[in-house]
């Protein structure tokens, strides 16, 4: 495409990629947005940063994806709400050459030129391997899943489910429920341990989750294991309380950050991987004060 703002130095400062983000409830947003604004900084770009007030609204972050593209910027970031939802306005996106990079959720389509995100799969059955060495690989888990829409939601799910299924086969998955926010949460952990009396472990698939969840299981005394994903304060509180074993942690700040770096390669027309893996740590009591751990956490 041809890109306003490439002319000469004074115009850089006019070159434009807005990101859309899943919400703005979690810290893992916030953290996101975090990194998005450093790496504008660093490149010499203008960027907002924006998402619905929850994951669950999806008609309302498809308007900010399409107020957005109507303002024909350099490249969009977009973290899918629904991954299919969003596949006319990627098409829109295709049409008017704007690229997209997709950030946490991938859409189903083959519009963004790049997707900066964790692993689900490889992260989630990580904690799946934690999980069955807290019980001794035997016993009944569960799973509190964040949604049944986004990629992460289905991808986090699904890696925990597959490694339960291939490694662990005195482990049975008695229950999985969706919650995202955390008074959902609550209210699953709560019906979930009463309707599974023989529960030994709940894995729950993001920062809502596993502080709905953390917070249910104190109210009722649980002995049952929780294990989280994400950051924030609420959950690290958690964690060196013991109310949480251990958590998941992505790296939201490097994910912020390559949105911007790699929507400015690609509306340069320079060539970009398919996918950009920004890592993820297992943390808990024992190393959360390791440098390398502190740095990938967010309050």
């Amino acid at each position: 495409m041809t890109l306003a703002g490439f002319g000469s130095a004074a115009q850089a400062q006019e070159v434009y990629i807005p990101l859309i983000s899943k919400g703005f409830q979690h810290q893992f947003w916030q953290a996101v947005r975090a990194g998005a604004e450093q790496a504008a900084k660093d490149f010499k770009v203008k960027i907002t940063y924006e998402g619905p007030e929850t994951e669950q609204m999806v008609d309302k972050q498809m308007d900010m994806l399409s107020a957005a593209l109507a303002k024909k910027p350099a490249a969009i970031g977009f973290a899918a709400t629904d991954s299919k939802a969003a596949i006319p306005l990627m098409k829109k996106a295709r049409e008017m050459k704007i690229p997209v990079v997709a950030f946490d959720s991938g859409v189903d389509s083959d519009v963004p030129v790049t997707t900066a995100a964790t692993d689900s799969k490889a992260s989630a059955a990580l904690a799946a391997d934690k999980v069955a060495a807290m019980i001794g690989s035997d016993g009944e888990v569960a799973v509190i899943a964040h949604d049944q829409v986004s990629s992460t939601g289905k991808d986090r799910r699904d890696g925990f489910v597959n490694q339960i299924k291939a490694k662990y086969p005195k482990i049975k998955i008695v229950d999985i429920q969706y919650g995202g926010d955390q008074l959902k949460a609550n209210d699953i952990f709560k019906t979930m341990v009463k309707a599974h009396p023989k529960v030994k472990a709940i894995f729950a698939t993001n920062e809502g989750a596993a502080i709905g969840a953390g917070t249910a299981k104190k109210e009722i005394k649980s002995a049952v294991i929780l294990v989280g994903y994400d950051s924030g304060k609420g959950q690290k509180d958690m964690i060196m309380d013991g109310t949480i074993a251990g958590s998941i942690t992505q790296n939201p700040v490097g994910i912020g950050y390559k949105v911007v770096e790699y929507g400015l390669k690609a509306a340069k027309g320079e060539k970009v991987p398919n996918r950009i893996d920004t890592g993820f740590y297992w943390y808990d009591k024992s190393n959360i004060a390791d440098p390398k751990i502190a740095a990938v956490l967010y309050d």
